[in-house]
C-alpha cells in the first residue's frame, strides 16, 4: 500500500528523446536538473520506438501513477492521450497531464499557453491548474482493417493528411523546424487535387468537391497555422473547416489567410460545428491526427466533452 501511494504522490514523465530532432535527448539532463531543483517527484520512461508512449502511458497508469508529463511534441501528447483512453485501470477523466514542449511545431501547447522555456513550464506544472477538456475519437480505415485513434488538437483529411505523411517522412530522416509543414504544404500543391465527398454532420448531408478538411478542438496547426480560428476546447463541439475545389494559384494567394485567423472569410472555405461526423468518397481520402498519419475513408469522428484534464497556463483566446 505504501509503494502505490508513492506512484499517486509522484508524476510520471514520458520522454521522447527524438521529439524536437534530438531535443528530448539533448536538453534532458537540463530538465532532470530543473525537476530536482522545483523538487518535483518524477518516475522517468524513455520511449524507443513509435506508439511506445501509449504502452508506457498504459502501464504507469496500471502502477497507480495519476499525474503524467509529456517531455516531447504533439506526437507524443497524441501517444499519452491514446494511453490515457486505452486504459481500462480507471477513468481517464480521473487522470491529468502536463507538457514541457520539446518538439518543433507545439500545437497543442499554444492553445493553452505552454512556454518554450522549460523551468517555467515546469512551475506550471507545479501549480497544477487543471482544464478538462474535450477528446476526439476517429475510427477510420486502415486497408482492410478498421483502426480508432483518440486526438486533442485537430485532425485533418485530403490535402492536409498529405502535407502531414510528407512532414513526418522527413522529421523521420532527420529534418525539421516550424517551416517545415508550410514547405511541404506548397510543394504537394502541384500533385493535389480535390475528390468529391459526401460529408455527414450531426445528421446533416453536405456534398462538397472537397480539398481539404480540419476537425479542431484545439486552434493551432502545422505550426501555427489557424485552420479552425472559432475552436473551443472544452464547448463539447468539433470545428470544421471544409476548403472546397480551389485553384492552386487562388490557394497560394491566400496562404495568409492560414495563419491570420481569417480563414473562414473565404467564400469558397466553409466553416460547422458539430459532435459526430462522417467522411466517405468513391476515391480515398486520407487521415491525420494531432500530426500523425493514420488511414483512409470512410472515417468517422465523435466527441467525448470534458474528458481529461490537462494543465495549462492560459487560455489563448
Amino acid at each position: 500500500m505504501v509503494e502505490k501511494q508513492s506512484y499517486y504522490s509522484r508524476w510520471l514523465v514520458i520522454v521522447n528523446p527524438n521529439a524536437g530532432r534530438g531535443r528530448g535527448l539533448k536538453d534532458w539532463s537540463l530538465i532532470s536538473s530543473l525537476f530536482r531543483k522545483h523538487n518535483l517527484p518524477v518516475h522517468v520512461e524513455f520511449t524507443d520506438a513509435k506508439s511506445h508512449a501509449i504502452q508506457l502511458t498504459t502501464e504507469g497508469i496500471k502502477k497507480g501513477f495519476r499525474n503524467i508529463i509529456v517531455v516531447g511534441g504533439d506526437g507524443t501528447m497524441n501517444e499519452v492521450v491514446n494511453g490515457c483512453f486505452r486504459q481500462k485501470t480507471c477513468e481517464p477523466k480521473s487522470l491529468t497531464i502536463g507538457m514541457i514542449a520539446v518538439g518543433t511545431g507545439n500545437d497543442w501547447g499554444k492553445m493553452f499557453g505552454i512556454p518554450a522555456s522549460y523551468e517555467e513550464a515546469i512551475k506550471i506544472i507545479k501549480r497544477k491548474n487543471t482544464f478538462l477538456q474535450d477528446t476526439g475519437v476517429v475510427e477510420y480505415s486502415l486497408g482492410k482493417r478498421r483502426e480508432q485513434r483518440y486526438f486533442i488538437n485537430i485532425a485533418g483529411l485530403g490535402f492536409d493528411a498529405m502535407v502531414v505523411r510528407r512532414t513526418n517522412y522527413q522529421k523521420n530522416r532527420g529534418r525539421g523546424g516550424k517551416t517545415l509543414y508550410f514547405w511541404n504544404l506548397l510543394r504537394s500543391l502541384v500533385a493535389y487535387s480535390h475528390i468529391p465527398a459526401d460529408i455527414v454532420i450531426d445528421g446533416k448531408k453536405y456534398n462538397n468537391e472537397l480539398f481539404t478538411m480540419s476537425l479542431g478542438i484545439g486552434k493551432y496547426s502545422g505550426g501555427g497555422m489557424m485552420q479552425t480560428p472559432n475552436a473551443i476546447p472544452d464547448d463539447g463541439l468539433f470545428d470544421i473547416t471544409v476548403i472546397n475545389k480551389m485553384k492552386k494559384r487562388e490557394v497560394i494567394r491566400n496562404l495568409r489567410m492560414l495563419y491570420d485567423g481569417t480563414i473562414l472569410e473565404h467564400p469558397k472555405i466553409d466553416g460547422y460545428t458539430g459532435k459526430a461526423v462522417l467522411i466517405d468518397a468513391k476515391k480515398l481520402i486520407h487521415l491525420e491526427a494531432d500530426g500523425e498519419t493514420l488511414g483512409h475513408s470512410p472515417v468517422e469522428f465523435n466527441i467525448i466533452p470534458r474528458s481529461i484534464h490537462v494543465i495549462y497556463n492560459k487560455l489563448l483566446a
